[in-house]
């Protein structure tokens, strides 16, 4: 070791966050920039001439629930409605398999509580054949795309009615038909992934582009740096999405490197277009997507989003954030919760009331109660084994090898042998 009188010893930093359980919590240190202060370039320009924007934070909605700015999509107000009744529709699917996993007819599940902008106005805004890789707390995709709600508790469930057959943990939906790939519980996968589905799509002259969500913690991971450096080079039409809503499992988004910049400032270093939005304007989210997305269809490469919100529930029925964070930071974040949002500027501009919101919240709330009943006379996780046994061999290799159907058939033969009907139903 080498001491230098003349110098202070070096130390490390270990980032810390701000509210510790019992804290009073005060946001006023973070930076919300006025509604429709970020400028909006064309779709065309190049990135290295609004680096600003992923600094800065594009808005729609300011405090007189007004949408302004260059960035105003100026939606209809069908298609805001729309967009409200799915986030709406996505509270009520959470809030009951929250329950039914407390109640014991599931093994876990994760909540997108004040998320819930960040998946549906992003998939309002792509084509329903653009291909989305999700993280784990997307399931607006899924439900705006039309997903029977039956078929996502099934799989939530692992019943006879679970097209993955039992082989995904809960909520690690796959979904062809909506174009949605399999949910990883690996962290980043989905990165890589989206770039190489993105690429082939070029390759073959379609016009079809790729969207992908990670968390902010994720943006750790080797995979995500991967993504990024071949989007960067072969100009893959795909969107990053950064999910950054301050809290990883249990650790704070300092941990990856929010003390020191941005999210959206990973895209200046690689070179891509990068946006930092406010993840509870659904407005905001649309737009950004939107315009990421012709920049996508046009060939003029990746686009980076970092969706600025809070994690206002747990990371999952695993997880207790009493114990690592202040209780009143939900209530306290500034940017405010984006159903209240979007329903207060249709509100404001006359399309929408009160009693149409309160009669809306129980229609979908009996929706989802109804599809709940459906897929619970398929069976519960837990309760009995509701695929046949020799049905884990399936699925795997397009064509089973050999040793696979060679062990298959002597799982049968054992089966036959004892009069135990254990493998099949």
């Amino acid at each position: 070791m080498s001491i230098r009188s003349n110098l202070p010893p070096l130390r490390l930093h270990v980032p810390e966050p701000k509210f510790r359980p019992g804290d009073e919590v005060d946001f006023s240190a973070v930076d919300v920039p006025a509604a429709g202060a970020a400028r909006r370039p064309d779709t065309a320009d190049r990135p290295q001439d609004f680096i600003d924007l992923a600094y800065s934070m594009v808005r729609v909605l300011d405090e007189e629930n007004r949408a302004v700015g260059p960035w105003d999509p100026k939606l209809s107000p069908d298609a805001m409605r729309r967009m409200l009744r799915n986030m709406v529709l996505v509270r009520a699917f959470d809030e009951r398999m929250f329950r039914a996993q407390r109640q014991g007819k599931t093994s876990f599940y994760m909540k997108s509580l004040g998320e819930e902008a960040v998946s549906v106005a992003a998939a309002a805004a792509l084509a329903d054949d653009d291909m989305c890789f999700p993280s784990y707390r997307q399931q607006g995709v899924l439900i705006s795309r039309g997903c029977p709600l039956t078929d996502m508790m099934n799989q939530i469930y692992s019943n006879t009615g679970d097209k993955l057959q039992g082989k995904q943990l809960p909520i690690m939906y796959s979904e062809k038909r909506f174009s949605f790939f399999s949910i990883s519980g690996n962290l980043a996968t989905q990165y890589p992934q989206a770039v190489g589905w993105a690429m082939a799509s070029a390759s073959r002259g379609d016009t079809r582009i790729a969207a992908t969500w990670c968390g902010e913690g994720s943006t750790a991971e080797g995979d995500f740096h991967s993504a990024l450096t071949f989007a960067t080079v072969y100009r893959a039409p795909v969107i990053f999405n950064v999910v950054n809503n301050q809290w990883a499992i249990s650790s704070f988004s300092g941990f990856a490197g929010a003390e020191a910049t941005t999210f959206a400032a990973r895209a200046v270093g690689y070179g891509i277009a990068g946006l930092r939005v406010d993840g509870n304007d659904a407005l905001a989210v649309y737009a950004a997507t939107l315009w990421a997305a012709e920049r996508a269809r046009t060939n003029q490469g990746p686009t980076l989003i970092e969706h600025f919100t809070y994690r206002a529930e747990g990371h999952s029925t695993s997880d207790d954030p009493s114990q690592y964070r202040s209780a009143g930071e939900p209530n306290a974040w500034p940017l405010g919760d984006p159903i209240n949002r979007l329903k207060n500027h249709l509100i404001a501009i006359g399309e929408w009331d009160e009693e149409r919101h309160a009669a809306q919240d129980k229609e979908v709330a009996e929706l989802v109660r109804d599809a709940q009943k459906a897929a619970e006379k398929n069976g519960i996780l837990g309760h009995g084994l509701h695929q046949p046994l020799d049905t884990l061999f399936d699925g795997v290799f397009e064509e089973m090898p050999w040793h696979l159907r060679e062990q298959r058939q002597m799982m049968l033969d054992e089966e036959e042998a004892s009069g135990r009907p254990w493998a099949r139903k």
